[in-house]
């Protein structure tokens, strides 16, 4: 079949995120069917974006063919942004015909993380006869709303919301990253039996085929377990999103010196929370810079538990599918996770110790907790995640129910 993905913000293993679509795609051209990622020129989620000199380029990365629109470079989430998503949703609508002439679609996914996508969408299959899938990632106008302050009445935020309701209501299929988010999806017009939940995982072969870390962070954390320490891992964005402060308070609260925290990434927030860490002189707390993705199962190698982080929030009521949920799983770590939701996969497979976000208390105990453990227990805790997404959460068996919906 062919298949059309549009997400505006897509990425490669290169380029950075959204990795999502190009793990999707390469697995559906794996099993045999043509796949064309449409993606917009810029996006803030990318380490490097491509160089577009024209509209509907054509470039081919790994394999997979993608195509850019150009939709402007941005910063933050202010007017330049949403200029950029009106530019990418009416080339591609006022285009639509020149798409279908070109690609010949037989399914049409729309998946740019805000709904606007799925009038360019609706459009391209209608004119095609392609079976219409929206993928939603974030829950869009809520985000904007209950994170961003818009009030309701907002020009903008009633556009989404239209869009947002447009999408269920004309889609074959409503794919949803986020678990928990089928009810609030029917009231907004969704039929019950269009509610498919896919969620993020892993590539198994990033993991048989990885990379070591850097012979920096090697020395260093060999160093650290050579010495007999218990680490307590993190990977990923230093944003306030991730509750690092909160770590960070747990960690001041930790009287066994043998107890050691190693925060690995990159973000606004990091030079903040070294300094604080520095200030406050929290001497059990060590920060590293980020490694390449193909280099997650090494650098946990080193860790004796993960943590997973996230402030107060209501749009945690949907439910999440974090990368680092799987990776951390996958390393067959415990993993300790801080984040108010209705259902999480620490409880679900037994692999980690759930607490309430924002408790530094329950948190310090929780590490405690893994550290009185034997060595064999927390390996039984943290195998029972690795097993998981072994069966569940590989992008091989994602793809392959998310292709059941093409010809259903």
């Amino acid at each position: 079949m062919n298949i059309l993905l549009i997400d505006h913000y897509a990425g490669s293993a290169k380029m950075g995120m959204e990795f999502r679509p190009y793990y999707f795609a390469r697995e559906w051209m794996k099993m045999g069917h043509q796949v064309t990622v449409l993606a917009g020129d810029y996006s803030h989620l990318r380490i490097e974006n491509p160089e577009v000199k024209k509209d509907f380029q054509k470039e081919i990365i790994d394999g997979i063919p993608y195509c850019w629109v150009r939709t402007g470079h941005y910063e933050g989430n202010g007017v330049k942004r949403a200029l950029s998503m009106f530019r990418f949703v009416y080339k591609l609508w006022s285009s639509a015909g020149r798409i279908v002439n070109s690609l010949k679609p037989d399914v049409v996914i729309t998946s740019s993380t805000y709904p606007l996508d799925t009038f360019a969408g609706q459009r391209i299959a209608s004119l095609s006869g392609a079976r219409l899938i929206h993928e939603v990632h974030d829950m869009w106008p809520a985000t904007l709303i209950e994170l961003g302050g818009m009030k309701t009445y907002h020009p903008f935020v009633i556009l989404m919301q239209i869009a947002e309701n447009s999408a269920y209501k004309h889609s074959a299929y409503v794919v949803s990253i986020l678990p928990c988010a089928k009810e609030y999806m029917i009231r907004h017009g969704m039929a019950e039996h269009k509610f498919i939940e896919i969620p993020n995982g892993i590539v198994l072969s990033e993991w048989e085929q990885g990379e070591k870390i850097p012979e920096e962070h090697q020395k260093i954390l060999n160093s650290l377990k050579e010495d007999g320490n218990f680490l307590v891992g993190y990977f990923g964005g230093h944003a306030l999103s991730n509750a690092l402060d909160i770590l960070l308070d747990a960690a001041k609260e930790i009287r066994n010196l043998q107890i050691k925290f190693v925060l690995v990434g990159n973000g606004v927030e990091k030079p903040r929370l070294v300094k604080r860490v520095i200030d406050e002189k929290i001497e059990n707390v060590l920060f590293l810079d980020p490694v390449e993705k193909n280099s997650i199962g090494d650098l946990t190698k080193y860790f004796d538990c993960s943590y997973m982080g996230g402030l107060k929030s209501p749009l945690y009521r949907f439910g999440v599918s974090f990368n680092k949920m799987y990776d951390s799983m996958m390393a067959g770590k415990p993993i300790i996770y801080a984040i108010d939701t209705p259902e999480s996969l620490v409880d679900k497979y037994e692999c980690g110790i759930a607490v309430k976000s924002g408790e530094i208390s329950e948190i310090r105990s929780a590490i405690e907790q893994l550290y009185n453990m034997t060595e064999d227990e927390r390996r039984k805790m943290g195998e029972k995640g690795k097993e998981a997404v072994l069966r569940y959460y590989n992008y091989t068996t994602l793809s392959e129910r998310f292709e059941k919906l093409f010809v259903k």
